[in-house]
C-alpha cells in the first residue's frame, strides 16, 4: 500500500476519535500555505504530462527544492525515483508523484536516531531543558508554549531566563511567568548567563521542580563567545544536577528556509542539541525545512508551532506533517 493511501485511510474522520480530529485539523490548518505550493504543483505537474520522461523528472526536483526540501536529499529522491520507475517501468505521473512522498517519509523515517518527541523526564530532580535560538524565531513564546504543555500534564514547571545580553529577554520571559503561574528565576541585564542558570537549578532542586527551561542566548555572530557561554552553563547545572542538561532544543522560524538547516548546523556545533523546535510553520509556503534538518543533521523534529495558540505548539507527527502537506485539502 502506497503512502498516499495509508495517509488517506489514516487520517479518514471516520477512524479518528475527537482528540486526533483537532490534531489533524490544527496540521492541516498549519500547513495551508506549504501545502498550495507543493501539493498542488505537484498535481499540477501530473496533469501536464502523460507520460513521465526526463524533462518531468526535472520540473520534479524544482519542485522539492522550491519546498525547502534541501538540494542533497531532492537529489537523492529524485535520482531513487527515477531509478525505481526505470526498473518496474512506472511511467504514470501521478505514480512517481506518490513514490516521491514515498521516499520523503522513508527518508525522514530512517535517518538519525529513534524519533522520541515529548521530553524525557529523570526519574528523580529536575529535568533540566536548555532553549537555544537567534533572535526573532519565536524562543521566548516556544518557551512559554512549551511550559503551558507540561504545566497541564501536571508536571511542576519553573523557568529560567539566562539570555541576559539580548535586550527585553528577562522582562518577556518573566511576563510570561506571570501569565502561566510558574516560578522563575532571572538575573540583571549582562549579568553572567552561567550564574543565572546555577541559581536556577539550585532553586529547581529545593523547590522539586519537575521541569526547569532555560532560555540561553542565540548570538551566532559571535559563535567562540555563545560556544563558551553555552558550555559554561552546561558545565554549572551538571555540578548542581547530575546529569544535567538532559534536553536541548534549538528553536528555528520555518519561514527562514535553508538558513534555519545552517543556524542548525552552527548550535550543532555549540551545545549537543537533542531535538528541532520548528516556530511559524502555518507562515511559510516552503514546508519541506524539516526532511532538510533531518536529512542534514539527523536531528528529529520534536515539536512544531502550528498557529498562535498556546495549544498550537504541537508535538512532531510524521504522518499528519505528510498529510497535511500533500492532501490535506481532502480533511475539509
Amino acid at each position: 500500500m502506497g503512502l498516499f493511501k495509508f495517509l488517506k485511510d489514516k487520517f479518514s474522520k471516520k477512524e479518528e476519535n475527537k482528540v486526533e480530529q483537532e490534531s489533524t485539523k490544527t496540521y492541516v490548518q498549519g500547513m495551508e500555505k506549504s501545502r498550495k505550493n507543493f501539493a498542488s504543483k505537484l498535481d499540477n505537474l501530473s496533469k501536464r504530462y502523460k507520460e513521465v520522461n526526463a524533462t518531468y523528472f526535472e520540473e520534479l526536483e524544482e519542485i522539492l527544492i522550491e519546498a525547502d526540501v534541501g538540494v542533497s536529499l531532492t537529489l537523492r529522491i529524485i535520482d531513487e525515483a527515477l531509478t525505481e520507475s526505470k526498473e518496474k517501468n512506472i511511467k504514470e505521473p501521478k505514480e512517481i508523484n506518490d513514490l516521491v512522498v514515498d521516499k520523503m517519509f522513508l527518508g525522514y523515517a530512517t535517518n538519525g536516531g529513534n524519533i522520541v518527541n515529548e521530553i524525557r523526564f529523570v526519574s528523580e530532580g529536575p529535568t533540566v531543558l536548555l532553549v537555544a535560538g537567534v533572535n526573532g524565531v519565536g524562543k521566548t513564546t516556544t518557551i512559554a508554549k512549551l511550559a503551558y504543555r507540561y504545566i497541564h500534564q501536571g508536571k511542576k514547571v519553573m523557568l529560567c531566563a539566562a539570555d541576559t545580553f539580548r535586550a527585553g529577554a528577562i522582562e518577556q520571559l518573566t511576563i510570561w511567568a506571570e501569565r502561566l503561574g510558574c516560578p522563575i528565576v532571572t538575573g540583571k541585564p549582562e549579568s553572567d548567563p552561567a550564574s543565572v542558570a546555577f541559581d536556577g537549578a539550585r532553586k529547581a532542586k529545593e523547590e522539586n521542580i519537575d521541569l526547569l527551561i532555560v532560555d540561553t542566548a542565540g548570538r551566532l555572530q559571535n559563535k567562540t563567545n555563545l560556544m563558551n557561554e553555552l558550555g559554561k552553563i552546561s558545565r554549572v547545572i551538571s555540578k548542581e544536577i547530575s546529569g544535567a542538561p538532559h534536553e536541548a532544543f534549538l528553536v528555528i522560524d520555518a519561514t527562514t528556509g535553508q538558513n534555519g538547516v545552517v543556524q542548525a548546523k552552527e548550535f550543532k556545533d555549540c551545545v549537543p542539541l537533542t531535538g528541532i523546535v520548528i516556530t511559524k510553520m502555518d507562515g511559510t509556503s516552503k514546508g519541506g525545512i524539516i526532511l532538510a534538518i533531518r536529512d542534514e543533521l539527523g536531528l528529529p523534529v520534536r515539536f512544531i508551532g502550528l498557529g498562535e495558540k498556546m495549544t498550537d505548539l504541537e508535538e512532531f507527527d510524521l504522518d499528519k506533517y505528510l498529510y497535511g502537506l500533500c492532501l490535506g485539502d481532502e480533511y475539509e
